[in-house]
């Protein structure tokens, strides 16, 4: 489904991705792993048309979308939910979700009903302001509102930083119900066990690179994954 060639991204004189490589097959959950700085949300960014390449190609479905404008991407079938959720603060829960849907033509009802039975809490609260949601409702808004234009493949930067456990937990439940629906989902994500025991392959990055990839249950059990990301001592 999405193919990224040999990417090279820079900020004037620094180079953030350095010639990375990496694909997501349709109906997968592929995860990028990584510590601050290495380069995640940048990968992101630039999948969604905020950052240009250099050099390299971006494919999605087979067409070259390298230089497709960002404002064109949700018609095209992918949608960003950003690190930081961003939110419309002072707009309803239901006006947000509305938002998602801006563009489309046809009748968003059922898609609707659909975020609500997925997140009953954010019906709860349909007509409270966005910004007067907790860290976890807000979560579910933003990944609900990017619901809304019925994307085939869904990115997700950071969806558990600053949650509890317990919601980290609903959030990685929903994320696999939504790849379920037929949905796939590329997820970067600072939590390597959740995201591994959730994915089906998973990449590494470090300083922009690509450092290596594999299934998620190898990769789990990787000693340098299991020494660096999980925080266990390996003999």
């Amino acid at each position: 489904m999405l193919q990224v060639q040999n990417a090279v991204v820079q900020y004037g004189e620094i180079t953030a991705l350095h010639g990375v490589s990496f694909e997501v097959k349709q109906g997968e959950i592929v995860t990028l792993l990584g510590a601050n700085g290495a380069g995640k949300t940048t990968t992101l960014r630039t999948l969604s048309g905020l950052h240009r390449v250099s050099s390299g190609a971006i494919l999605f479905e087979g067409n070259d979308i390298t230089n497709v404008p960002p404002y064109k991407f949700v018609s095209l079938g992918i949608s960003h939910v950003p690190e930081g959720r961003r939110i419309f603060p002072v707009m309803t829960v239901e006006e947000n979700l509305e938002m998602g849907a801006f563009g489309r033509k046809d009748s968003y009802g059922d898609d609707l009903e659909r975020i609500y039975s997925m997140f009953p809490i954010l019906k709860d609260r349909r007509k409270q302001h966005g910004g007067n949601l907790s860290g976890g409702e807000q979560q579910m808004l933003a990944i609900g509102r990017a619901l809304m234009s019925q994307p085939r493949l869904l990115l997700l930067d950071e969806p558990s930083m600053g949650l509890a456990p317990m919601i980290i937990d609903q959030i990685f439940r929903i994320i696999g119900e939504i790849r379920a629906s037929g949905t796939t989902v590329f997820v970067v994500e600072q939590n390597a066990s959740q995201a591994l025991r959730l994915a089906d392959r998973g990449y590494v990055m470090e300083n922009g690179h690509i450092v290596f990839s594999d299934d998620a249950d190898k990769l789990l059990v990787d000693p340098r994954v299991r020494a660096v990301y999980l925080g266990e001592s390996v003999s």
